[in-house]
């Protein structure tokens, strides 16, 4: 099997500096107001950044097309900075956002409890505002992910720098990291997994917004061999200095030996896809997949 080329970065260190000098000199809405022209920009002459969009924006509003299908796609694209431009500013110590996280009593209980657990991650909102809440659970938190191919982003996010308590499993690594996952979680850590975008890995077709999809199962195969929960994580921007975070979703994955196992297995995924569908009823311009993940089920 061939390897997929990586995606195009658009984002970049100037870019990531330039934002970053705005913002201290006039504060987040400073850096916001630039948002609106630089995405309009993007809309307007980046067409394959409109094209990545559309697929999303298709099956979540099949009523627009057109001029509305187009100003969606600019709406998420000025969205998605802002997300962008809050996570530098939360790692830099310039602001503190409200947040607040639905189900945070339940990782409490496991982390006093010393159970590790798989923390679902989608390509929904902001993860590192929700990275810098789990410190006050005094756990590591592995993400299982490919080095980033932006070293602009990796840099900005700080993972594994001797300061942050996030680090990454790669799935280069041998058995595609299982073993130093089932490791972490043994010893009561969380592990963060992408559940929505397959990468090349093992994946079950899906009924995801109304079309199929083949969406990644190691997540909760991993959970049902370790005997641990999986807590779907979304979250949301929901004002200029809010985010809202969801991580009531709890699943605990089984697998019985006599049924098939990938059967079963779809099963657990198909619960995943409705709750992320379910949420973005709710938070539509919180989606940022880009891609068609719906043609890579064909």
């Amino acid at each position: 099997m061939s390897e997929t080329p990586p995606p195009r970065q658009r984002g970049n260190a100037l870019g990531i500096w330039f934002f970053k000098s705005l913002m201290q000199l006039f504060g987040l809405r400073g850096a916001y107001a630039l948002l609106y022209p630089v995405c309009l920009y993007y809309a307007i002459f980046d067409r394959a950044a409109v094209r990545s969009a559309v697929p999303y924006i298709s099956r979540r509003f099949p009523e627009r097309s057109g001029f509305r299908q187009w100003w969606t796609a600019y709406l998420l694209f000025v969205s998605q900075g802002k997300n962008l431009i809050d996570r530098h500013a939360l790692i830099a110590g310039a602001v503190e956002f409200d947040t607040a996280i639905d189900g945070y009593e339940q990782l409490e209980t496991f982390s006093h409890d010393q159970q590790g657990f798989i923390l679902l991650t989608s390509h929904v909102g902001n993860w590192q505002t929700v990275m810098h809440s789990l410190e006050k659970l005094d756990r590591t938190v592995h993400l299982l992910m490919k080095p980033e191919m932006n070293p602009a982003i990796r840099d900005a996010v700080q993972v594994d720098s001797e300061e942050s308590r996030i680090r990454i499993i790669s799935p280069d690594q041998e058995m595609g990291g299982v073993l130093a996952v089932m490791d972490a979680l043994g010893n009561g850590d969380i592990v963060a997994i992408m559940g929505d975008r397959s990468y090349g890995a093992d994946s079950v077709p899906v009924e995801f917004l109304g079309s199929t999809v083949h969406f990644p199962y190691s997540a909760f195969h991993i959970a049902a061999s370790a005997h641990c929960p999986v807590v779907v994580l979304l979250s949301s921007k929901v004002g200029g200095g809010a985010y809202s975070v969801n991580m009531a979703e709890v699943l605990w994955p089984k697998l019985e030996r006599r049924r098939d196992r990938k059967e079963q297995l779809a099963e657990w995924v198909q619960k995943y896809a409705d709750i992320l569908g379910n949420y973005l009823l709710d938070h539509p311009l919180q989606y940022f997949i880009f891609h068609d993940i719906w043609m890579d089920a064909d």
